[in-house]
């Protein structure tokens, strides 16, 4: 039977940190995972989820499957965060999905269980297993203009016309915060206007946060999201924990439908079950259950903002940081976008050879399209990026 199968093409990211670690200079630098690190290199353990786990320890007495769904807890929980009031809970369906990455595999089996026809738009550029996923079920896809390689910044003018030509009932793919890979975000203004946009047509929106608290802050963050839930009747929302709760190998997730009225709910509810039951069968707990003690106890809750908040923080200033270096080293404005995007990622909107010639020649190592993880630096190894940057002639 294998010997019918096809060779897959690598993935870059994987085929980018094999070379990496194969590259023995000191001085080689980690731009290309998308995982956190401290200023040390390293993807700590909160403060907040250590506790959580030596409680789990502690005081769990079982092992047991939960339900199809996941523990109802987990839900109310990750709902409250990101959706707040915004939404009557008996409107919203949810399951918990192994990662972020389950939770969207998911929401694209409900499209193509409820409306396989829809075309699922997605952002040029996106986040790739966006598409790969999208291709794999078969699903129609199309992608609207997002990222302007001149600015740096929302191509926002583009993006309104092509979400104009959507058809009704076609599912639009929209990143609630932090944009990957480009880290260029909407203003609200703008949202208000992609929401008026999707309302004309008619379309679904389906909202993949996966950096709530890394932006602007928590709240800030689901601002746009909350906007989205409370104008259609029906939204679907994939949500991860992996970065804002550092929890990545534990693979925490949420899918959340949000449909018309309490009746529609529970149909959906039923098929988001069988969809689980389809898949994996009963979702992965530990992480989910992290998570809940967390939201649930304010002494936890407090600290693991406080926590999200210094990771947010540093982020931010490293951003600063490479921005005047590069103003410095090249005597122009034209790296500002840096400070201003949010989130892991920037985009620098160069060339693949130039990224080739910062891998060749300065050991700096970022995805191909030149998608850069600010969450690779420190203030050490910020002035030698822009050196390079500058020197590779970006």
């Amino acid at each position: 039977m294998f010997q019918t199968l096809k060779a897959q093409a690598p993935d870059k990211i994987l085929s980018l940190m094999q070379a990496y670690k194969a590259d023995d200079r000191d001085t080689k630098i980690d731009l290309g995972v998308g995982v956190y690190k401290d200023a040390s290199g390293n993807t700590p353990v909160m403060r907040a989820v250590k506790e959580a786990e030596r409680r789990l320890v502690a005081e769990q007495t079982t092992k047991a499957y939960t339900g199809l769904a996941g523990d109802p807890a987990f839900a109310d929980a990750m709902i409250d965060l990101l959706l707040a009031d915004t939404v009557k809970r008996d409107r919203i369906a949810a399951i918990a999905t192994p990662g972020g990455t389950g939770a969207i595999r998911q929401a694209l089996e409900m499209v193509k269980l409820a409306a396989p026809g829809a075309t699922i738009w997605i952002s040029n550029p996106s986040w790739p297993n966006h598409a790969s996923i999208i291709k794999f079920l078969g699903l129609p896809l199309r992608e609207y203009r997002y990222f302007d390689e001149a600015t740096r910044g929302v191509d926002f003018d583009g993006m309104i016309a092509d979400l104009s030509t959507v058809a009704e009932g076609d599912v639009v793919l929209l990143h609630g915060c932090c944009h990957n890979p480009t880290g260029a975000n909407p203003t609200l203004d703008q949202w208000d206007q992609i929401i008026a946009t999707l309302q004309n047509v008619q379309a679904v929106p389906f909202v993949d946060v996966a950096y709530q608290g890394f932006g602007d802050g928590l709240d800030q963050d689901a601002q746009a999201t909350r906007k989205i839930a409370a104008a259609f009747p029906n939204v679907m929302i994939a949500a991860s924990c992996s970065k804002n709760f550092g929890i990545y190998r534990e693979r925490t997730g949420i899918l959340m439908g949000i449909a018309r009225n309490a009746d529609e709910a529970k149909l959906t509810q039923a098929n988001l079950n069988f969809l689980n039951r389809q898949n994996y069968s009963f979702p992965p707990d530990h992480g989910a259950r992290v998570v809940t003690t967390i939201l649930t106890d304010p002494a936890l809750r407090a600290d693991w903002e406080a926590e999200l908040e210094e990771t947010r923080n540093g982020m931010l200033g490293l951003r600063k940081q490479l921005a005047d270096e590069l103003r410095q080293r090249a005597n122009d404005d034209r790296f500002d976008f840096i400070a201003d995007h949010r989130g892991m990622f920037s985009r620098l909107g160069t060339t693949e050879a130039k990224v080739e010639i910062l891998r060749a020649d300065h050991g700096i190592y970022m995805v191909s399209d030149s998608r850069m993880n600010i969450a690779g630096l420190n203030a050490e190894t910020v002035p030698i990026l822009a050196q390079a940057i500058v020197d590779a002639g970006i």
